[in-house]
């Protein structure tokens, strides 16, 4: 049974990996005049996508334990205008202020850890609580939209590029277009590798796993559960701080109404990827793949120029009901063959 189940989860991969691929191939051939063809947009799409990135790996651990969290854009919006008006108004050094959020982070992850793993109290209270809470304090530390402009390491930082040696280009004046990334696109794949070999070779990670699929069986196997999912919450919103600093990076700015729904994005992005809702199956590689098809989607709206943007909303959500019905179908062949 173990063999069919991989089959199974391989194959909700390779269907995630195989859209993107099409998704992509569409829009070369559809805006290849509009530059879709050329390597700096996919590099663009991470880049633009990095914090979210970072957010989806550690909502993915928490789904896998069977919970969820939507309080990650809450918690973005108030890391960004922290390290904004910090930096801005208060003096504070970027170092300094980025070491303060990832805390915050841990911190904001063990009170909610503790009230699901516990308290026994729902995910979903929990972190929408969390979502109040990060929301009403972005607004107690400033109600206006801050930029960052002030701060020469923060801003050389954002502004920093990663020239790569392939992939150029020559525009139509005759000028080499040399592709690059930002140092994000850098955090958001070591984040993408550190969490992929936790989840594969960790103890915890295969903790995840077990308690995600049968809580009961995790506790008869000596795995402590309450505590697995304490560090789950803890490890998501760590992962949502880095992510925050991320995204901070790409806006330079904060904001109370910034990141406003990232954490559909989040979820959807893991979903797409094949984590199932109720725990237990998934994998960041797949998540990857959904965060690439959710800014696939928004770049193809974009470069459209015509299409409203909520038509990517509506593509997103379109794709989320697909795999949701789909990840259905596997679950009860998988319960027929028992």
């Amino acid at each position: 049974m173990k063999t069919k189940k991989m089959n199974s989860n391989t194959l909700l991969l390779l269907i995630t990996i195989a859209l993107f691929v099409v998704m992509y191939a569409i829009g070369c051939v559809i805006y290849g005049a509009k530059g879709f063809t050329h390597f700096q947009t996919f590099l663009n799409i991470l880049i633009n996508n990095a914090g979210l990135l970072c957010v989806a790996c550690g909502t993915t651990c928490i789904m896998l334990t069977g919970g969820i969290d939507i309080s990650v854009g809450a918690l973005i919006a108030m890391d960004c205008m922290f390290l904004a008006v910090g930096m801005e108004e208060w003096g504070i050094s970027a170092p300094v202020l980025c070491i303060l959020v990832l805390l915050i982070g841990i911190v904001f992850g063990l009170v909610q850890g503790f009230c699901v793993g516990y308290l026994e109290i729902q995910p979903f209270i929990v972190t929408m609580a969390g979502m109040f809470f990060a929301r009403g304090m972005t607004a107690v530390i400033s109600t206006n939209q801050v930029s960052i402009s002030n701060n020469a390491f923060f801003v050389g930082l954002a502004n920093a590029k990663i020239k790569l040696p392939f992939g150029g280009y020559v525009n139509g004046k005759g000028v080499l277009q040399v592709p690059f990334m930002r140092i994000t696109v850098v955090v958001a794949l070591v984040v993408l590798v550190a969490v992929f070999l936790m989840l594969r070779y960790t103890k915890f990670g295969r903790s995840l796993y077990a308690v995600g699929g049968n809580e009961q069986s995790a506790t008869m196997m000596g795995l402590d559960v309450k505590k697995t999912k304490l560090k789950a919450y803890v490890l998501g919103s760590f992962l949502c701080s880095i992510g925050g600093i991320c995204y901070c990076l790409n806006t330079m700015s904060g904001s109370v109404r910034q990141a406003l729904g990232l954490e559909m994005d989040a979820i959807s992005s893991a979903v797409i990827g094949g984590t199932l809702l109720t725990g237990g199956v998934g994998n960041v590689i797949g998540t990857f793949f959904g965060v690439l098809i959710n800014g696939t989607i928004s770049t193809l709206v974009k470069t459209n120029g015509k299409l409203l943007s909520s038509w990517s909303s509506i593509a997103v959500a379109a794709l989320l009901c697909f795999f949701i019905v789909l990840q259905s179908i596997f679950a009860k062949i998988k319960d027929s063959k028992k």
